[in-house]
């Protein structure tokens, strides 16, 4: 029997109103299946590794018909807990990304974020399992949840699984009296694989960004700053073996911050810094996108998945580069693009 990799999070309605208000006369809003860590494990799913999802639902209709719903995608959700009053939410206009101003959450007493500390069986959870994601969007949502990815985290690391952490930073989550940087640090101890960028790094880590990088930076000042910031990381936190930066930037303006924010075409590449090496990958531009939720979470699952297929480090790198990229071009929070599908995408943009 394989091992798994579990991918433990808040699953998440994302509701999606156009900008210009139609779904009020005709009566039609666009409903998404979300939440970082469900994108990850669907993904996986797909590119045939054994894949399982652990968050929390309530027990009624809508609860069993998202667990069936991950289910028929491949995932194992046997280890969802079933508890709590309600789903969490967000409303997000079509296009957008999740750091834009507009998000809206709705979020509070879902049964998520409900979890207590001392409620959960993680010899239960973690059972046949070699991987463990998760992201700061979870301890982002009140100091209980914090607490419960903290136990999580060292019960993962008795048994030896494998941790990986997406820094997504969540403004509008981060509400709860405790800056990220006064949380994150203590998970991020537990973990082999770091995904962000030098922004993230500074405002979850507390790891600054040189006043020499602006916004007018070149691609060589933001590579040589990663490989610093990689290395600063795995000082600091020495079970870290990798880390991970993505670099997208609006094609409208590419000396810009990489915030995704304005724009509808796209210049990313990204590096990872491994075994002594910063790695980048091959650099994609588009003049149009469709949507940018959910691309990190496709580049997330592309580096599990060729760590845990025993890819060398630079082709994990390209491949979840690549698949990053093409999830910009999928109207949907997952990625349906499949290993062969990605290839032959590489292929093309090669030639």
């Amino acid at each position: 029997m394989s091992k798994k990799v579990l991918s433990f999070g808040e699953l998440l309605l994302r509701i999606c109103p156009d900008g210009d208000g139609l779904w009020l006369k005709e009566n039609t809003l666009s409903c998404y299946v979300g939440g970082a860590e469900a994108n990850v494990a669907t993904a996986l799913a797909l590119w045939g590794i054994p894949s399982a999802y652990f968050t929390v639902l309530p027990e009624n209709l809508m609860g069993r018909q998202l667990a069936d719903y991950l289910g028929e995608r491949g995932i194992d959700t046997s280890r969802i807990l079933y508890q709590g009053a309600r789903l969490g939410l967000y409303f997000l206009p079509k296009g957008k990304d999740l750091k834009n101003a507009g998000v809206i959450y709705d979020r509070g007493h879902s049964s998520f974020s409900d979890l207590q500390p001392g409620s959960i069986d993680w010899d239960k959870v973690f059972y046949d399992v070699t991987w463990l994601h998760f992201s700061a969007i979870s301890p982002a949502l009140n100091s209980r949840v914090a607490l419960v990815c903290e136990e999580a985290l060292r019960a993962a690391s008795d048994k030896n699984i494998t941790i990986s952490v997406d820094l997504n930073y969540r403004a509008k989550l981060w509400q709860y009296g405790c800056e990220p940087a006064e949380v994150m640090p203590g998970l991020v101890e537990y973990c082999d694989l770091v995904m962000g960028n030098l922004w993230a790094a500074e405002k979850m880590l507390g790891i600054p960004v040189s006043s020499s990088i602006t916004e007018n930076s070149g691609k060589e000042e933001y590579l040589a700053h990663a490989e610093k910031t990689s290395r600063e990381i795995m000082r600091r936190w020495s079970k870290t073996k990798m880390v991970a930066n993505t670099f997208r930037f609006d094609k409208v303006d590419v000396g810009a911050r990489p915030d995704g924010a304005g724009g509808m075409g796209i210049r990313y590449y990204t590096a990872l810094y491994a075994g002594g090496k910063l790695y980048q990958s091959k650099e994609y531009l588009a003049d149009r996108i469709v949507d940018k939720v959910g691309s990190g979470d496709c580049f997330m699952a592309g580096l599990i998945y060729g760590q845990y297929s025993g890819a060398g480090y630079q082709d994990t790198l390209e491949f979840a580069t690549a698949a990053a990229y093409q999830k910009l071009f999928i109207s949907n929070d997952a990625t349906n693009q499949r290993v062969e599908e990605i290839q032959k995408f590489m292929q093309s943009y090669e030639r």
